[in-house]
């Protein structure tokens, strides 16, 4: 057993049987004691024993399991987060794990040799079955090859881990288009000690950040600063409306044209209707109350409205600027306006009988010219 399955060196074994097309070992732990994985601690105290199956390679082309009776252990030492642990044998099991430690392996390299589904179907080939998602999940858990030397061009860019409490640092490769690591910040201090010892930086493309720079030109002093063009626009954009918002004042209002100035003249047709009637009514109770000193909050307390509506009824000049549509919405609907008024709209559905009528519910006719039928 030693020289066949070494692996199994560290457990009893107790039994091997056929199963099927492939074979079956029943094995226990030997010793006597076990480390908790919190502290360290040695215990002997037995908690509970259960039976872990496993599938572990294949043993003459035929697939192999093991059946392995483990103890979980009582720690006792104070302040330990764990009160019970489960013993783990080194080489051949691991925590909550279904394989052996060498079955995981070669899955691990037929997944980064062939990936999902022909990985699937070599592993089916070894006796191992896993399917395409446990490969590509094998890939995901392995950790990333160490970087020894940063990319040729480096992107560099701050990014929020919590907006506006912590941020952080990507670095990317943008010949790659790829994440390369991530920085717990944004200062100087830990960008240039990342470069330290990443060196190989040719060209670092960054924002316009001071902490940046510093950085670079403490770090890597030979490289090529160069701005993306996301943050130059954003910059330009950001500085154009800063200088907008400061001269508000010296631009003018631009005349009214001819149809808007017929539009909204005296001549315009105000709206009539249950609507209009509310307007009217709202109007001239908030303009009273408003008139005696009644505060905006009390008001629409008083009228059960909200404040900003409230606030809205008194602070117009007259009622007929309630009434009158937004200039944008009359203009957006003006190429319109003549087919919507020969528009009548039609409701149609069942029309419902009076109690004792004995005729058919009957539905209105379709407007509209008749249906095309097809020549028999």
């Amino acid at each position: 057993m030693t020289t066949l399955l070494p692996h199994l060196s560290g457990v009893v074994v107790e039994e091997i049987r056929e199963a099927g097309a492939g074979l079956l070992i029943a094995a226990r732990t030997g010793s006597d004691r076990a480390a908790c994985p919190s502290c360290g601690a040695t215990s002997r105290r037995v908690h509970d024993r259960y039976q872990r199956r496993m599938a572990d390679l294949a043993a003459g082309g035929r697939a192999l399991v093991i059946m392995l009776v483990v103890r979980r252990f009582r720690c006792d030492t104070g302040g330990c987060p764990r009160r019970t642990f489960a013993e783990q044998v080194e080489g051949l099991t691991f925590r909550y794990g279904r394989r052996t430690v060498l079955q995981r392996r070669l899955l691990e390299r037929v997944a980064l040799a062939l990936a999902g589904r022909a990985g699937s179907r070599l592993a089916e080939h070894l006796s191992c079955h896993a399917s395409t998602n446990t490969l590509l999940k094998l890939i995901r858990e392995g950790p990333d090859p160490p970087l020894m030397r940063a990319p040729r061009v480096l992107g560099v860019d701050d990014f929020a881990f919590r907006r506006g409490h912590d941020y952080g640092t990507i670095l990317i490769d943008i010949e790659a288009g790829r994440p390369v690591d991530v920085l717990p910040d944004r200062t100087a201090a830990t960008l240039a000690a990342w470069l330290r010892a990443h060196p190989g930086a040719d060209i670092v493309c960054r924002d316009r950040a001071s902490a940046y720079a510093e950085a670079v030109r403490a770090a890597a002093p030979d490289a090529v600063q160069v701005a993306d063009r996301f943050h130059l626009w954003r910059n330009l954009a950001e500085a154009v409306e800063k200088c907008v918002v400061a001269h508000r004042s010296c631009l003018a209002e631009p005349e009214p044209t001819e149809d808007e100035r017929s539009e909204g003249g005296p001549d315009t047709v105000l709206p009539e209707g249950k609507r209009a009637t509310v307007i009217r009514e709202r109007y001239a109770a908030v303009q009273s109350l408003h008139t005696k000193g009644v505060a905006i909050g009390r008001i629409g307390e008083l009228l059960g409205l909200d404040r900003k509506t409230v606030r809205k009824y008194a602070h117009a000049p007259t009622v007929e600027q309630l009434l009158i549509p937004p200039l944008q919405t009359r203009r957006a609907l003006a190429p319109w306006v003549g087919h919507l008024n020969q528009r009548k709209p039609r409701r149609l559905g069942h029309v419902r009988p009076r109690a004792g009528d004995s005729t058919r519910t009957r539905r209105s006719p379709p407007s509209g010219p008749p249906p095309c039928t097809w020549p028999s």
